[in-house]
């Protein structure tokens, strides 16, 4: 059974962003499982608890919503299969913390009402629409088969400007149970107030930065016996990060090297540019040798955590 929890026609954009917290949606369906490339579980935890402030969508977000019907019409213009818009927000009855919000709906010939998803990929990704779609995009449409209790999707997407396909996905049980599972535990997080395991994130460095914004006391605390497996972790990390830093910054003396005196090169299908740029700056160093109070005056006094790792003396 699924529940109409509010009209998306004509809402104003702030009323949907606010409405999407009140549960989980399709396109949090991946970040849940940990196989987002955009987001992490604790960044999207903090997003539901309103610990971080809304991030506009960069432009691959703005264009998909702007093809989206060109994508739609093209589906039926190909396939002969109607598409009807669907601006309602749903929400399962069984599991009150899923929600949708389709593309449109459509029928198939044998499994009846479906949902319909369009997108937009770069060129670049063509190969992963290949025999399948791509595993976040096979996470958001069994969400949404999970809420609306559809048994298939019709998934259609625009490759690069100039490539369409499209495919049925029919609906996988033990995918949904899965998900259902998942993101029940996420939402007890979000619903609790529970930080989430930490990761590598920046939302979740972001999130230790502001519980713990300066050192309270001097003294030494004991750390537990699994600190060890983590400063391994760490020390390894920065072995390699130096190593792949000079390899990093061997690649790119070649390259300028190659580039010389002008300003953009291309090979295959990429492009290297070294551009001269001009900015100006204020010299501090020299505004608070000739300039003391002006300079103590503006200057803006600063804290922060500094985190390092060496050998008890």
């Amino acid at each position: 059974m699924t529940i109409i929890l509010a009209s998306t026609e004509n809402m104003p954009y702030d009323e949907w962003l606010n409405w999407r917290k009140k549960g989980i949606g399709g396109s949090d369906a991946s970040v849940v499982c940990g196989v987002n490339r955009y987001k992490s579980p604790v960044e999207l935890w903090m997003d539901k608890t309103n610990q971080i402030p809304y991030q506009e969508a960069g432009e691959a977000a703005y264009w998909g919503n702007q093809l989206e019907s060109l994508v739609r019409t093209e589906f039926t213009k190909r396939t002969g299969i109607e598409v009807n818009l669907t601006k309602k927000l749903l929400q399962s009855e069984a599991h009150p913390f899923m929600l949708a919000n389709l593309d449109g709906e459509c029928i198939h010939p044998i499994h009846g009402k479906c949902v319909f998803e369009a997108k937009t990929a770069s060129a670049y990704k063509v190969s992963e629409w290949d025999d399948a779609i791509p595993d976040e995009y096979m996470l958001q449409v069994q969400h949404y088969m999970a809420v609306t209790g559809y048994m298939g999707t019709y998934i259609a997407v625009l490759i690069g400007g100039n490539t369409f396909r499209w495919k049925f996905i029919e609906r996988d049980e033990a995918l949904i149970s899965m998900l259902i599972q998942l993101e029940s535990d996420f939402w007890k997080h979000v619903q609790d107030i529970i930080p989430l395991p930490l990761d590598g994130s920046k939302a979740a460095a972001k999130f230790l930065g502001e519980r713990f914004p300066n050192s309270i006391s001097a003294s030494k605390t004991k750390l537990p016996d699994t600190a060890i497996k983590f400063i391994q972790q760490y020390e390894n990390a920065c072995t390699n990060v130096n190593k792949y830093s000079e390899q990093k910054q061997e690649a790119e003396n070649q390259l300028k090297n190659m580039l010389g005196d002008n300003e953009i090169g291309t090979v295959d299908d990429r492009v290297v540019a070294w551009k001269s740029i001009s900015q100006e700056r204020l010299d501090g160093k020299t505004l608070k040798t000739e300039h003391p109070r002006l300079y103590k005056k503006y200057a803006n006094k600063t804290s922060y955590r500094r985190f390092s790792i060496k050998a008890a003396m």
